[in-house]
């Protein structure tokens, strides 16, 4: 009898997470529900569903974004960040063997 209701769960758990990517596809926009709901149906954990939607309300409140779009935006000033570093220390590198170059030949 057990084993038959775990089975029932995991069905049920796996069809909702089914078509809520169907029907939820391309909907950005209502992710703030989508996580705690998955959340909610995986663990069954009222509580920790509630937090994580007060966490992305908060977020999106605060920042103007949703949690992922903001997630993406770091990442990706970071990666500028990174880039511009990078391209600036070869910069100086060649900048300073040139300045060597000039100073022997004199």
């Amino acid at each position: 009898m057990c084993t038959n209701y775990s089975n029932i769960m995991k069905f049920l758990k796996t069809s909702f997470l089914f078509l809520s990517l169907i029907f939820l596809n391309g909907c950005l926009q209502s992710t703030t529900l989508l996580g705690p709901g998955v959340t909610f149906v995986a663990t069954g954990n009222v509580a920790q569903a509630g937090f994580q939607y007060a966490a992305n309300t908060a977020i999106k409140n605060e920042t103007g974004k949703d949690p992922l779009t903001l997630i993406k935006s770091v990442v990706v000033e970071d990666q500028k960040k990174r880039k511009f570093s990078r391209d600036f220390k070869k910069m100086v590198e060649k900048r300073v063997l040139d300045a060597r170059k000039k100073i022997l030949v004199n």
